[in-house]
């Protein structure tokens, strides 16, 4: 998709901030495939004066003040979008330079204003790796480096808000095997056994429907297989569930519930990532709300229905911490991400200011 009315990138990126978000989202950096993104922040930080290395799962670290951590992730889903800017964009209301590109606004947006402010201040910062898969640059994380004073986690909210809430995920695949037999039987197949248990699971959880989804479970089959074994003498199914787990119930709960409406059949869950709710009068939260009205917004507060690594660094680190970042978030993953380059400016403003507001304390 070609944009309409394209702008010369050398005017568009007259500061060091910008031509770094460029540079990330001109770099492909598919979950895996994060290692030449990686290598482009590094040289950024390096070249500003800090610190900066990958390490064993390519997080790209800078160890700095540790009163604040800023972290975002590195990867992004697949999504070949062609760079371009444009000038302006009716649809998101935006004046000046708007940049299209995968990860513009998840996260690469986030990541890029979030490396500029820790070079403005000092403070810690690490891009992470796999946050759209496994997380495994989180959890890396958690395992190898003392809990800092306070954590910023980069995904977009919009620049004028602060996200406070994610629900948490737990996921596994169901397994089920019968005897092969003529279709004309009228004994349940491991097929059916899949489906009727998946039915009694979204009869249970209709129960927690009673208000906004980030409130409720969602239940979601995201794969389904199921036919005769290789050699004939048997059915076999499986089918892979996730659950979305609001603040008010853990993932154990969750697994407890589907358990429970097993009668054939086992299930193989996967770690359970729990939900996160943080306080809206917590250090974090208060300095990028007063970064926000410093910089001439009017702070919102959201809370997600998805999942990310701030749920990783919560369930690890009792301390303070909030999600912020710029870009609108129904633009994740779409064919048509595309950040406007006024908005990563008023971020990196936030941003700094808010790191600044932590670490004076």
């Amino acid at each position: 998709m070609a944009v309409q009315n394209p702008v010369d990138p050398t005017e568009a990126l007259d500061t060091d901030g910008r031509r770094l978000l460029y540079d990330l989202v001109s770099t492909p950096s598919v979950s895996g495939d994060e290692a030449e993104a990686a290598t482009v922040l590094v040289e950024f930080l390096e070249d500003h004066g800090r610190e900066a290395y990958t390490d064993e799962v390519g997080n790209v670290r800078a160890p700095g003040d540790d009163s604040l951590l800023l972290t975002s992730h590195v990867d992004t889903v697949p999504g070949d979008i062609p760079v371009e800017i444009a000038d302006g964009d009716e649809e998101l209301d935006a004046d000046g330079p708007v940049l299209w590109g995968r990860g513009s606004v998840d996260a690469t947006g986030s990541l890029a204003a979030m490396a500029v402010a820790a070079v403005e201040t000092g403070v810690s910062f690490v891009g992470v790796t796999g946050e759209e898969t496994d997380s495994r640059g989180a959890r890396h994380l958690v395992e190898t480096r003392d809990a800092p004073e306070a954590v910023i986690n980069g995904e977009p909210s919009g620049w004028d808000a602060v996200t406070l809430g994610y629900r948490g995920l737990i996921s596994g695949t169901y397994v089920a095997t019968s005897e092969s037999g003529h279709t004309s039987r009228p004994d349940a197949n491991a097929v059916q056994h899949a489906m009727h248990w998946w039915q009694r699971v979204e009869d249970a959880f209709d129960y927690y429907d009673y208000g906004a989804v980030f409130e409720q479970v969602t239940t979601k089959p995201v794969a389904v297989e199921g036919g005769l074994s290789e050699d004939g003498l048997s059915m076999e199914a499986t089918m892979d569930v996730q659950f979305r787990v609001p603040p008010s119930l853990s993932p154990e709960d969750v697994r407890e519930r589907a358990d429970a409406e097993l009668d054939v059949g086992t299930v193989h869950w996967n770690d359970p990532i729990p939900p996160v709710m943080g306080s809206p009068r917590d250090a974090v939260a208060t300095a990028l709300r007063g970064g926000i009205r410093r910089a001439g917004g009017d702070p919102r507060l959201l809370r997600k229905t998805g999942t990310a690594d701030v749920n990783i660094f919560a369930g690890a680190w009792d301390v303070p911490m909030a999600t912020y970042g710029p870009g609108d978030s129904d633009l994740d993953h779409a064919p048509d991400e595309r950040l406007p380059v006024r908005e990563f400016d008023r971020a990196v403003e936030v941003l700094t200011d808010a790191s600044r507001r932590l670490t004076d304390d």
